[in-house]
């Protein structure tokens, strides 16, 4: 067979694909036109978020252009690719969606294959009842009595988060602070978890320190795979390709092994998250099902969604506060004010009561949330057919459903010129002129971020430690707006934090 012949059969094969596909995607991007739901015209073959494959944009970036697009809609129907995704906009729909109808959305989304990709068997993954019976299970785990018992770990930290900052502020160094926040958050993740002291802020190239970037900086394959999930996860889950990368299993496989089994060989006994676990191990069987206590899969699942969750998003939310305080002079002392106020009360300790009083500092971190929302989007299965409040229209089982965080926290309807860092919109006056589930940085409803409270004292303690003996300035290398790396699920700043740090001064 002659080269032009070869060329010919192959360009007519391709002509071929490309007219079924095209003819495939014209039929699926008729989907919400035949259901008679308000859509966004899609375009061939990206849909409505060719930004997002792309990668220009980030997920919560180009829901965000979604939801400004849907302007004067309580929602309407896109294209993921040739899937079809509902959006919601408005409070009250939203309201239904995870709270007054959540029987009709109780689940994620998210596919995975439990046997050949057992660790995504954790509490942000599961659906239906096997969710609910955990998530019964774990509630108890983040009870405020369990944080305070854990709140020393936390100041512990803090305190080795003020000696590594000891030195640079003499000199008024230039720092970068989304690694050194993430390491401060990864020491206490490992002790709360593990009850393992890593020392990150010590050893940057601490095993912990690097299984955290690995996790969150994935491999091109890891990012490849994960589109897939995304796009068409009946590939990814026929060839046994997990979405939890094999190396990172085996490692906390194994570290929660040896720790398990060093505690019943020496009778240690911590008040940390691993210790909550290991008691859940040894618990009789549970709930109507009859399931045995947890098992040492599912054990390492929920050390792994707690680890990443953990340090990943409070590191960033740190960040971002750390930077708009150092944008914001007046904002940072105003809250170093209240923070000595208060600790002046606590012989100058750190203590849970103490951090409790700082309501100032609760406003500021609120709208840090608001501003750079970690999770900039919520997703939703509808698991069996609704209708559309208000409306005749029926929204079929099985499709997915995105709220677009970042899109309602940016809105000037509910927050005005939502670019500017404004902490006093968090004033409890402000709060209820605003409505209800519009400001949804941990969710909302009974799939609340079920360590919201753990989340949110890792950042107060860590704010405290820094603020009550530094200050923060911008430097020439602070980039002015952030930009937001497009690649990442959770909200993180491309170019990192770079911070001017001194010590305070004494006038």
């Amino acid at each position: 067979m002659d080269i032009v012949t070869l060329l010919s059969i192959l360009f007519s094969a391709a002509s071929v694909l490309f007219g079924a596909l095209y003819l495939y995607l014209n039929m699926a991007f008729s989907y919400w036109k035949n259901k008679n739901i308000p859509y966004l015209k899609p375009t061939f073959p990206f849909g409505n978020l060719r930004d997002l494959l792309m990668r220009e944009k980030s997920m919560g970036g180009a829901y965000a252009d979604i939801y400004e697009k849907l302007n004067g809609m309580e929602f309407g129907g896109v294209f993921l690719g040739h899937r079809p995704v509902f959006i919601i906009k408005g409070p009250d729909m939203i309201k239904n969606c995870l709270l007054k109808n959540f029987e009709n959305f109780h689940d994620h989304g998210f596919v995975f294959d439990k046997k050949s990709d057992p660790l995504t068997g954790n509490l942000f993954m599961l659906d239906g009842n096997k969710w609910k019976n955990l998530r019964s299970v774990l509630s108890p785990t983040f009870t405020s009595g369990k944080i305070k018992n854990m709140f020393p770990i936390l100041v512990e930290c803090g305190q080795g988060l003020k000696d590594f900052f000891d030195e640079r502020a003499k000199s008024k160094n230039v720092v970068e602070m989304k690694d050194i926040v993430a390491r401060f958050t990864t020491d206490v993740i490992a002790s709360c978890a593990f009850g393992i002291q890593c020392n990150c802020l010590k050893d940057p190239n601490a095993e912990f320190r690097q299984w955290g970037r690995r996790i969150v900086e994935p491999s091109f394959m890891d990012k490849i795979v994960g589109m897939l999930y995304l796009l068409v996860p009946s590939i990814p889950i026929f060839l046994k390709l997990p979405l939890t990368p094999r190396n990172v299993c085996d490692f906390f496989r194994k570290v929660v092994k040896e720790t398990i089994e060093f505690r019943a060989k020496n009778k240690v006994e911590r008040y940390d998250f691993m210790q909550l676990l290991i008691d859940l191990m040894e618990q009789k069987p549970r709930h109507e099902e009859n399931e045995p206590g947890l098992t040492m899969d599912e054990v390492t699942a929920q050390v792994i969604v707690f680890f990443t969750g953990g340090f990943e998003t409070t590191s960033t939310t740190m960040s971002f506060c750390l930077y708009e305080l150092a944008k914001n002079k007046d904002i940072q002392v105003r809250l170093r004010s209240e923070m000595d106020a208060v600790l002046s009360q606590h012989c100058g300790n750190i203590t849970y009561e103490a951090v409790k009083e700082m309501k100032y500092l609760d406003t500021v971190i609120s709208e840090t949330l608001r501003k750079y929302p970690p999770v900039t989007f919520l997703t939703r299965k509808c698991n069996k057919d609704w209708r559309i409040s208000g409306t005749d229209l029926v929204l079929e089982k099985g499709v997915q459903v995105v709220i677009p965080v970042l899109g309602l926290h940016q809105d000037p309807e509910y927050f005005p010129d939502p670019e500017k860092f404004l902490p006093e919109r968090f004033s409890e006056e402000n709060k209820s002129q605003r409505p209800n589930y519009v400001y949804l940085p941990f969710g909302e409803g009974p799939r609340i971020c079920i360590g919201m409270r753990f989340a949110l004292i890792q950042v107060k303690v860590g704010l405290i430690s820094l603020l009550s003996e530094y200050e923060f300035q911008p430097c020439e290398e602070t980039s002015d707006p952030l930009t937001i790396d497009p690649t990442k699920f959770i909200m993180t700043p491309l170019e990192g934090v770079w911070l001017r740090v001194s010590r305070r001064s004494t006038a």
